[in-house]
C-alpha cells in the first residue's frame, strides 16, 4: 500500500465532472478519481477548512464515531472494477478493528475530517494506470498544478 494525500479537486475539462487527485507523499504518483458533485463539495469544504452552521453528513458521521469512542484508523482505496473505485474505512473500536465498505469519495471526506491516513493499494494503482509524475506529459502536469481555487467555486455550499 502507498500512503497518499489529497492534492486537489479539479474539473474534468470534457465532462465538467469533479475529480479528486490523490498524490503519494513523495509527489511521484497521482491517482485521479472521478467523484460526484456533493462529495466534491464535502471534500472541498474540509480542504478549505470551511465550517457550516450545522453538521454536514460527513461531519455528523465523524461526531457519531467520536461519541461512540471510535476512531478512523485509515482508509484504503482497495479495488477498481469496471471503472468504479472501491474503498474501505478501518474503524478502531474497543472491540478491535472494523472494516467498512465505502465509496472512495466518502472515505476520503471522512479521513480528512478525522486526520486519518489515506492509502491506495498497488493493485489499484496498476489497474488505474496512475500518473507517474516523474515521467508524465508536462502539459497535463502543468494543467493539474495550475488550477486555482476559483476553478472550484461551483462546489461551494
Amino acid at each position: 500500500m502507498i500512503r497518499m494525500k489529497v492534492a486537489k479537486i479539479i474539473l474534468d475539462p470534457i465532462t465538467n465532472s469533479p475529480i479528486v487527485i490523490l498524490k503519494d507523499l513523495e509527489d511521484r504518483k497521482a491517482l485521479p478519481i472521478w467523484i460526484g458533485l456533493f462529495e466534491a463539495n464535502a471534500i472541498a469544504l474540509e480542504l478549505e477548512k470551511i465550517t457550516t452552521p450545522r453538521p454536514m453528513t460527513h461531519d455528523l458521521i465523524k461526531n457519531i464515531l467520536e461519541a461512540l469512542e471510535t476512531t478512523i484508523e485509515k482508509i484504503v482505496v482497495n479495488d477498481l472494477i469496471d471503472n468504479t473505485f472501491y474503498a474501505s474505512i478501518f474503524l478502531k473500536t474497543a472491540e478491535g478493528i472494523l472494516e467498512i465498505d465505502s465509496r472512495p469519495s466518502d472515505a476520503i471526506a471522512l479521513a480528512l475530517r478525522a486526520d486519518a491516513p489515506i492509502y491506495v493499494t498497488q493493485e489499484v494503482l496498476q489497474k488505474a494506470k496512475s500518473f507517474d509524475l516523474s515521467k508524465k506529459d508536462e502539459l497535463l502536469k502543468e494543467w493539474l498544478e495550475n488550477l486555482s481555487p476559483e476553478d472550484l467555486e461551483k462546489f461551494r455550499a
